[in-house]
Protein backbone atom coordinates (compact mmCIF):
# COMPACT_ATOMS: atom_id res chain seq x y z
CA UNK A 1 0.00 0.00 0.00
CA UNK A 2 2.87 2.38 0.73
CA UNK A 3 4.37 1.86 -2.67
CA UNK A 4 0.99 2.48 -4.33
CA UNK A 5 0.66 5.83 -2.52
CA UNK A 6 4.20 6.75 -3.56
CA UNK A 7 3.63 5.82 -7.23
CA UNK A 8 0.29 7.67 -7.26
CA UNK A 9 1.86 10.93 -6.11
CA UNK A 10 4.83 10.41 -8.42
CA UNK A 11 2.52 10.04 -11.42
CA UNK A 12 0.42 12.94 -10.19
CA UNK A 13 3.56 15.10 -10.15
CA UNK A 14 4.52 13.97 -13.66
CA UNK A 15 1.02 14.79 -14.88
CA UNK A 16 1.10 18.18 -13.16
CA UNK A 17 4.40 18.91 -14.90
CA UNK A 18 3.10 17.78 -18.30
CA UNK A 19 -0.12 19.83 -18.29
CA UNK A 20 1.41 23.34 -18.49
CA UNK A 21 3.92 22.24 -21.16
CA UNK A 22 1.68 20.05 -23.33
CA UNK A 23 1.79 22.45 -26.31
CA UNK A 24 5.54 23.17 -26.05
CA UNK A 25 8.70 21.42 -27.24
CA UNK A 26 9.67 17.90 -26.02
CA UNK A 27 12.66 19.21 -24.09
CA UNK A 28 10.51 21.52 -22.01
CA UNK A 29 7.93 18.75 -21.47
CA UNK A 30 10.61 16.40 -20.14
CA UNK A 31 12.06 19.06 -17.84
CA UNK A 32 8.63 19.98 -16.48
CA UNK A 33 7.71 16.32 -15.96
CA UNK A 34 11.03 15.74 -14.15
CA UNK A 35 10.38 18.69 -11.83
CA UNK A 36 6.84 17.41 -11.23
CA UNK A 37 8.21 13.92 -10.52
CA UNK A 38 10.69 15.42 -8.06
CA UNK A 39 7.98 17.19 -6.09
CA UNK A 40 5.50 14.33 -6.42
CA UNK A 41 8.09 11.82 -5.22
CA UNK A 42 8.95 13.97 -2.22
CA UNK A 43 5.31 14.42 -1.26
CA UNK A 44 4.47 10.76 -1.90
CA UNK A 45 7.48 9.56 0.07
CA UNK A 46 6.58 11.80 2.97
CA UNK A 47 2.94 10.76 3.06
CA UNK A 48 3.67 7.06 2.69
CA UNK A 49 6.59 7.26 5.16
CA UNK A 50 9.06 5.60 2.83
CA UNK A 51 12.64 6.25 3.85
CA UNK A 52 15.12 5.70 6.63
CA UNK A 53 13.26 4.92 9.83
CA UNK A 54 14.59 6.76 12.87
CA UNK A 55 14.31 4.98 16.21
CA UNK A 56 12.26 7.03 18.63
CA UNK A 57 14.15 7.63 21.83
CA UNK A 58 12.99 9.73 24.71
CA UNK A 59 14.98 12.71 25.89
CA UNK A 60 17.05 12.30 29.03
CA UNK A 61 15.77 13.91 32.20
CA UNK A 62 17.86 16.24 34.34
CA UNK A 63 18.48 13.47 36.85
CA UNK A 64 19.88 11.20 34.13
CA UNK A 65 22.13 13.91 32.69
CA UNK A 66 23.42 15.18 36.04
CA UNK A 67 22.97 12.41 38.58
CA UNK A 68 24.68 14.16 41.51
CA UNK A 69 22.02 15.99 43.55
CA UNK A 70 22.75 19.31 45.18
CA UNK A 71 25.12 20.72 42.58
CA UNK A 72 22.78 23.68 42.30
CA UNK A 73 22.01 23.95 38.61
CA UNK A 74 19.17 21.45 38.15
CA UNK A 75 15.58 22.62 38.21
CA UNK A 76 14.92 20.90 41.52
CA UNK A 77 17.93 22.52 43.18
CA UNK A 78 16.98 25.96 41.90
CA UNK A 79 13.42 25.48 43.14
CA UNK A 80 14.56 24.23 46.55
CA UNK A 81 16.91 27.18 47.10
CA UNK A 82 14.82 29.89 45.42
CA UNK A 83 14.19 31.95 48.55
CA UNK A 84 17.73 31.59 49.86
CA UNK A 85 19.30 32.68 46.57
CA UNK A 86 16.61 35.32 45.87
CA UNK A 87 15.81 33.87 42.45
CA UNK A 88 19.37 33.88 41.10
CA UNK A 89 21.33 30.73 40.22
CA UNK A 90 23.96 29.69 42.73
CA UNK A 91 27.16 31.83 42.67
CA UNK A 92 25.62 34.17 40.06
CA UNK A 93 23.98 36.61 42.40
CA UNK A 94 24.89 40.25 41.66
CA UNK A 95 26.84 42.00 44.43
CA UNK A 96 25.03 44.24 46.86
CA UNK A 97 25.66 47.97 46.42
CA UNK A 98 28.19 49.54 48.78
CA UNK A 99 25.87 52.17 50.23
CA UNK A 100 22.70 50.09 50.26
CA UNK A 101 19.88 49.65 47.80
CA UNK A 102 18.94 53.34 47.86
CA UNK A 103 22.35 54.89 47.11
CA UNK A 104 21.09 56.73 44.01
CA UNK A 105 17.93 58.16 45.57
CA UNK A 106 17.57 61.93 45.12
CA UNK A 107 16.59 62.56 48.73
CA UNK A 108 19.49 60.62 50.26
CA UNK A 109 22.01 62.61 52.29
CA UNK A 110 25.52 61.25 52.52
Amino acid sequence: MRKAIFVFFLLLGVGAGYLPARNDDWGLRIVMMAVGALFGGAIGGGLSRIGKQQPRHLLDTEEEIESIPGVGMSGRDLAANYWRDEGHPQFMKPPRPEYGNHMLDADKNL
